[in-house]
């Protein structure tokens, strides 16, 4: 029979938050696939479990997936740790859990801190619905991406920012006219200088126009506001040709398929006459 993949959550930095669940199934397992071993070997010291360990992390993430499945089905039992938190949420895992869905290879999950979750609940912005993007990214491409998701999101959004590029984002944010939204910022979430910030966008970069970014961040930023509007809220779209209409929906970062969608709600017309308008 094929053994069992663990995904056990870890602390984000207080040692105290350590289930005793998670230090049971890592004395059990066969193996812990750790994102950084010389990172996790100092938690298996402090809790002193004795255990071998191979480096999973998004270098190596295919082929060593491959490899742990031989292992999983060979009846070995391990467990997969990142460095703090729970693994796939902003680390690697993804790649061997899709193999061991798709293998039939059995899973269980060990639930740990999460360090966006914690932030959100100290975030004082509405919890019911959040959209979680992890980091922002450092190419242009994906930091468009995400931008856009913030502007058009109703909800809480939830990133995660290290010190060094903290400024930055903010002035990001600033300069895609997002200043005004409010947004809690907490560090060292469980660690012994936790802290959290809160106010607009623009407190938060008059702050830090002043002091040291220190510490890992997680920012919660404020959905749509009511004064930003929709986008056309304030055009005469219907005196518009279908094409400039449809424009006014894109430029504003919404999706061509959407944006037709939009068009022939606006105009009481069908998609297929507003694509067809539009494409000939």
């Amino acid at each position: 029979m094929s053994g069992k993949l663990y995904i056990v959550g870890t602390p984000i930095g207080n040692l105290d938050d350590m289930s005793i669940r998670a230090l049971r199934i890592l004395k059990e397992v066969d193996l812990i696939a750790a994102e950084d071993t010389r990172h996790s070997i100092k938690l298996l010291n402090h809790f002193e479990i004795h255990k071998k360990m191979v480096a999973y992390h998004q270098h190596n993430e295919q082929h060593s997936s491959e490899g742990l499945i031989e292992l999983l089905k060979q009846g070995q039992n391990i467990a997969l740790i990142s460095d703090a938190g729970m693994p796939l949420i902003s680390d690697p895992g993804s790649v061997l859990v899709k193999n061991c869905v798709a293998q039939d290879i059995a899973m269980e999950v060990v639930p740990g801190p999460n360090a966006g979750l914690c932030g959100l609940v100290l975030s004082g912005l509405d919890t019911r619905q959040f959209l979680f993007l992890g980091f922002l990214g450092k190419e242009n491409k994906a930091i468009n991406e995400g931008l856009k998701r913030i502007k058009e999101s109703e909800v809480t959004a939830v990133l995660y920012e290290s010190p060094h590029r903290l400024t930055k984002t903010i002035d990001i944010l600033i300069n895609n006219d997002l200043g005004h939204r409010q947004m809690s910022i907490s560090r060292e979430i469980t660690k012994r200088f936790e802290e959290s910030k809160y106010g607009t966008i623009k407190d938060h970069q008059d702050y830090y126009s002043e002091h040291t970014p220190r510490g890992e961040y997680v920012l919660c930023i404020e959905g749509r506001t009511p004064e930003e509007g929709t986008p056309g809220q304030n055009l005469d779209l219907n005196a518009m040709s279908l094409e400039e209409h449809l424009a006014v929906y894109i430029t504003d970062g919404m999706p061509e398929k959407d944006a037709m969608k939009q068009v022939s709600k606006d105009r009481g017309l069908s998609k297929r006459d507003v694509y067809n308008a539009i494409k000939r």
